[in-house]
């Protein structure tokens, strides 16, 4: 992990790009793996825990008829939270999590480890489904690297 997060940290220096993260079911996750390198402030914005829907509503802006429609873990809603993160902290790069780790909570249509990863900037939008296994912590790890290498990813472009 620690090479990725390296490679990330340099290219976001090299590329002079600020990022954000709105995260759920990461619990602050990826923005703890991002700021743990020093220097980290040169591109590291905001992070914020938006666990319930009110915060995600509050905060984030995100409407309540799209959670009521879509639900909270939903690639709509992963969308509007990386966009919403972004506007928010006027960062180049927002990225959003969503999901349910478990080890209860999921559905036959979104069963646990269901995950959303969505990454905005102004010319790129990615928002991508995920299904992981474990348990609760493992989910929530797999889900952070998943969106270090989706980020990585859009970096690199």
């Amino acid at each position: 992990m620690e090479h990725i997060l390296n490679q990330i940290h340099s290219l976001l220096i090299k590329n002079k790009k600020k990022i954000a993260i709105a995260e759920s079911c990461t619990g602050g996750l990826l923005s703890n793996l991002l700021t743990r390198i020093p220097g980290s402030s040169h591109y590291f914005i905001l992070g914020i825990v938006a666990y319930s829907n009110k915060a995600k509503g509050t905060i984030l802006k995100i409407p309540a008829p799209l959670i009521n429609k879509r639900g909270a873990v939903s690639k709509e809603v992963a969308k509007k939270m990386a966009k919403a993160i972004r506007k928010l902290a006027q960062s180049h790069i927002g990225i959003a999590i969503t999901g349910i780790a478990g080890p209860g909570g999921g559905t036959p249509q979104k069963p646990k480890g269901t995950i959303f990863i969505a990454i905005d900037s102004k010319t790129k939008k990615i928002s991508e489904r995920f299904i992981f296994k474990g348990n609760r912590l493992a989910v929530r790890k797999i889900a952070a690297l998943k969106a270090l290498r989706l980020l990585k990813r859009v970096l690199k472009k």
